[in-house]
């Protein structure tokens, strides 16, 4: 198991660090990115969303792709008046093939945007790239820009809102009614058992486990559940080898189900 982790964490250190990105027209328009707009909210934030469309058998990521994926990346430097962007990710499937679990989308990814302004009276206007990873027979790291000029007077889209509907639900609406993090320091890095005590989810529940710091990294969770209890064990390591801490306040939680998905922000010391 440890040398599947550090092999794991070192194949998606090399992919990023070696590999440049290619852009869609090179690949054939295997993905497509649009931007979407949903107008103004009632707080005064915009509503946008980036939409992928994939080709037929085509998947990509997550932001915690799995064993094998590689994590999407945002830039947003060229953008103007944009003062704080919030993603919402909708509810992901997860893949198993050839013995390795990845977590990602098929088809088409609505992705929404809320972005608060710097100054409400001018427009907002989004340009930038992401960086992302589209995988068939073979997987290939893909970036795609964006330039759009946010329509403040648009009306509801329906794709956003789809989108927004299909997001996790809170630890409230889930009725958690406890999450605990036992943290152990192993000769590689951190053993992480969490328990969450709430109801199913539906199905086989599968739990992913971020550790809030983009360094490391944590294998996928061995998921059982005891009673009203979803008990996940992992390990987290740094691919650069170097100690570290984990704060319980900043691990995420994931339970995805065949009901529904459950997103668990923070865990107390168990």
């Amino acid at each position: 198991m440890k040398r599947l982790l550090k092999s794991s964490a070192a194949v998606l250190t090399a992919c990023f660090a070696l590999t440049a990105p290619a852009h869609a027209q090179a690949l054939d328009g295997v993905v497509q990115l649009d931007v979407l707009d949903g107008g103004r909210t009632a707080s005064g934030t915009y509503l946008g969303a980036l939409r992928l469309t994939l080709k037929d058998g085509w998947k990509t990521y997550w932001r915690a792709p799995g064993d094998a994926g590689i994590p999407p990346q945002f830039d947003w430097n060229g953008s103007q008046n944009v003062g704080d962007v919030s993603i919402t990710w909708p509810a992901p499937e997860v893949f198993v093939q050839n013995g390795l679990q990845s977590i990602g989308y098929t088809h088409q990814l609505v992705l929404p945007v809320e972005i608060t302004p710097l100054n409400p009276a001018k427009p907002v206007r989004l340009r930038g790239d992401m960086d992302l990873g589209v995988c068939k027979d073979v997987c290939i790291p893909e970036r795609l820009d964006f330039d759009h000029t946010l329509d403040a007077d648009a009306g509801r889209n329906p794709a956003i809102a789809a989108a927004l509907a299909q997001r996790p639900y809170s630890a409230k609406e889930a009725r958690v009614t406890a999450a605990t993090c036992q943290l152990t320091p192993t000769s590689d890095g951190m053993h992480i058992e969490a328990r969450v005590t709430m109801p199913s989810a539906g199905g086989n529940e599968i739990a992913v486990i971020e550790p809030g710091n983009p360094v490391l990294w944590a294998a996928p969770p061995k998921t059982t559940r005891q009673g009203d209890t979803l008990v996940a064990t992992s390990e987290v390591i740094s691919a650069s080898g170097a100690t570290f801490a984990l704060d319980r306040s900043e691990i995420r939680i994931t339970v995805l189900g065949a009901n529904h998905a459950v997103d668990i922000q923070g865990c107390s010391a168990g």
